[in-house]
């Protein structure tokens, strides 16, 4: 198909390795460079696509085993190297309770399958709190190997008419010493394999659009949603006899604005755009535009750039560089010891490229370029299983080595003095019996159960090492989760279904709510421990990321407005006015901020509050606030795995001004406007930061029970140890007058 070598081609794949590293270094004007994936994969279904048809032009036929082994000499090296690196530099510098989630993704690269098990774990590639897998990049490469096993089968069998023998029936897979000798070839018909492929991108684009708005994670990582992109380059490389015709000045104008294209496609789209999806058309179709104009050879077209010297050598370690600088990137801050500036992620991401030359010259080229390998298809088809046996090794060891979770010496039990007094002053179904003194009484126990917890929290502050005693001990911690997070009791980002999820005692006549995001389901234990004692009907409604507050969010996790969470939100307000319940408690995640489109404490997020609970209180019912949660940057468990003996490594700064310390939560005026809006609507407010801050430390472990299981929600544990003080401000509500 015209030249041997395209150098603008290798430019192209400059652009794109440039636009994805420095996103990853977070450089600011490219908030869209992940484009840059989809610049590769364009061009990968081009040059394939290309390469598999001139061998079915030339021989009528395609060597399996000679397409196989090209891609391993081209692929497996170095990924397999950089991949054992990976794992020996994540054994060595990871947490060791993260380590246990790591070697499973490596485990699942190794065996071509990455992208899926990020998928199957709901990675957010776009934005994530989560520590992201140093193995992530992967990702692209287990699309690119799933797409080479099965195109070309498809491409030689698809079309049944694809290879024409004059006089004769033979089939258009025999070898050359199988055919008759009398059978005269014909060229193979492109238009079968056109229309094949264009059937495939078309329901491949259509079933990513779907996937985006209704799963983005599985829509951002598998073949499917993906397969319309490389498909495009494809329909290029069949289309190319009749692209060669256009006239120069529509090649010209056609290459420069696909170019353009693709560069305003990596400034302009953002972590919030929603992706795959429509988005992902701009930089498909501009590189697929370049592709086509760079067939006629344009002088003046977009290769007059990107066939120069610097572009060429870009392009020439891309694939390397694009391997190596992530692991680079997410292992760094580990090695260093804290988070990184992006003047530090600049030059870590600069000096990965010199790694990726190194790598080029002495792995890649000479592995590609191997006459011995390349004499016998069995010799590169046996390294391939040797390098993958390499990777599969690599992660099993680190799998089966010990790690030391288990702490040294005990810490005091967490128990609160006033866990036994749950149902003081309550009688029958909850309603309060008439004692002059039942405010004080309330007041009282609230106060002393504060000052057992303030005490617990200041002497937690100095702890130096993790408790043999801790619970849940850090291995059980990810799954220290409340029932909601497990029955189905909090919803999806897409449902928007009323489930009935009703706890305590199920037959009474008294109905508390527990309404909110998923901080409000880490409260559950509480609750429903308090409402088996009382014997009140506790109904749970609570969906992710979805706040009890009348206002309309962006969803980063969809990329696009949270309309889900409107109408979730307003169905269930309506099922709350109509059932009358005794009382609502509210639970609010601490983190609603810029991606969401919102000011947690700004205008518009107070006056929501206030119509939120002004409206719960019509119905009758009281309506309990719960603040937000001081919460960590980093997950709680895998930071305690790699400080055994500093805790104080772990714990968390607590915010009290917007420019003073501290790190996720609301500062001291936030939480006063909220607690006002709260009043403003009826209801009352509970600060619960002195559940879990000293006024300089807020410490991840108190006595013997781990605070946080992630980096945001509090464990099973926890709750129930703080149940008695929801107990007190529960009591305290329900005497308000």
């Amino acid at each position: 198909m015209g030249k041997a070598f395209r150098g603008d081609i290798q430019g192209l794949r400059a652009l794109a390795v440039l636009a994805v590293v420095f996103y990853h270094a977070h450089v600011g004007f490219l908030g869209g460079g992940y484009i840059g994936v989809d610049v590769f994969f364009v061009i990968s279904g081009f040059l394939i696509t290309d390469l598999l048809w001139r061998e079915l032009e030339r021989t009528g036929r395609i060597s399996f085993s000679s397409f196989y082994s090209r891609r391993v000499r081209r692929l497996l090296p170095v990924a397999m190297l950089v991949l054992c690196v990976t794992m020996v530099a994540s054994l060595r510098w990871l947490p060791p309770l993260e380590l246990r989630s790591v070697w499973k993704d490596g485990l699942a690269t190794a065996l071509y399958g990455g992208n899926y098990r990020f998928a199957a774990v709901q990675t957010n590639y776009l934005m994530s709190s989560a520590p992201p897998s140093p193995f992530q990049q992967y990702w692209s490469l287990g699309v690119e190997e799933q797409f080479y096993l099965l195109w070309p089968l498809l491409l030689l069998l698809a079309p049944v008419a694809i290879w024409r023998w004059s006089g004769s029936r033979a089939s258009f897979a025999a070898s050359p010493g199988e055919r008759p000798a009398h059978a005269r070839m014909a060229p193979p018909s492109r238009l079968p394999a056109f229309v094949v492929l264009g059937i495939i991108a078309v329901s491949s684009f259509a079933f990513s659009l779907w996937l985006t708005r209704a799963d983005q994670p599985w829509a951002f990582f598998s073949l499917p949603t993906r397969a319309w992109e490389l498909a495009a380059g494809g329909l290029v490389a069949l289309g190319a006899p009749v692209l060669r015709q256009a006239s120069v000045g529509i090649a010209t104008v056609a290459g420069w604005a696909g170019l353009a294209v693709v560069v305003v496609s990596a400034m302009a789209l953002t972590s919030l755009t929603p992706f795959p999806g429509i988005a992902a058309g701009a930089p498909v179709l501009g590189t697929a535009a370049v592709l086509g104009a760079g067939l006629s050879a344009v002088r003046w077209g977009p290769v007059a750039l990107l066939d120069r010297r610097p572009m060429r050598f870009v392009g020439s370690i891309s694939y390397s560089w694009y391997l190596w600088h992530w692991p680079v990137l997410v292992l760094a801050p580990f090695v260093i010891g804290h988070s990184l500036s992006e003047g530090t992620d600049i030059l870590l991401a600069a000096a990965s490229g010199l790694l990726a030359w190194v790598t080029y010259r002495t792995i890649e080229e000479p592995a590609r370029r191997s006459v011995w390998f390349a004499q016998r298809a069995r010799r590169t088809l046996a390294g391939g299983l040797g390098l993958t046996a390499a990777g599969v090794g690599a992660c099993l060891v680190v799998a089966v080595l010990p790690a030391n979770l288990i702490g040294h010496g005990e810490a005091p039990l967490g128990v609160l003095g006033s866990n036994s007094k749950l149902t003081s002053s309550i009688g029958g179904a909850g309603r309060l019996r008439p004692a002059p003194t039942a405010l004080a009484l309330a007041e009282a126990r609230l106060a002393d159960d504060q000052q057992q917890v303030a005490k617990a929290l200041e002497d937690s502050a100095r702890m130096l090492d993790v408790p043999s005693n801790l619970q849940p001990s850090l291995i059980d911690a990810s799954s220290s989760e409340a029932a909601p997070f497990l029955d189905g009791c909090l919803l999806g980002f897409t449902s928007t279904y009323v489930p009935p999820c009703v706890f305590g005692d199920t037959g009474s006549h008294t109905t508390v709510v527990l309404f909110g995001d998923s901080h409000a389901a880490m409260w559950f234990p509480a609750l429903d421990e308090l409402a088996n004692a009382r014997h009140w009907r506790l109904v749970v409604w609570t969906k992710a990321t979805c706040p009890p507050v009348d206002v309309t969010l962006v969803s980063p996790d969809l990329g696009r407005t949270y309309f889900e969470c409107d109408e979730w939100r307003s169905d269930v307000t309506a099922l709350i006015r109509s059932m009358h319940p005794y009382l609502v408690v509210l639970g609010i995640a601490p983190n609603y901020d810029a991606p969401y489109d919102i000011v947690q404490d700004g205008p518009a997020w107070l006056a929501g509050i206030e119509n939120s609970v002004r409206t719960l209180r019509s119905s009758g019912a009281r309506v309990l606030v719960l603040g937000s949660v001081e919460s960590p940057d980093w997950v709680v468990p895998d930071c305690l795995s790699a400080h055994l003996d500093d805790v104080p490594a772990c714990n968390v700064t607590p915010r009290q001004t917007h420019d003073g310390p501290g790190l996720v939560g609301y500062d001291n005026a936030g939480i006063i406007a909220e607690r006002n809006a709260v009043v403003r609507g009826g209801g009352a407010f509970v600060d619960v930061k002195p559940w879990f801050c000293t006024t300089t430390t807020c410490p991840v472990i108190v006595n013997n029970v781990l605070v946080f299981r992630d980096n945001s929600h509090i464990t099973v544990q926890y709750a129930d140890y703080l149940a008695p003080l929801i107990n007190d401000e529960v009591n305290l509500v329900l005497r308000a007058r």
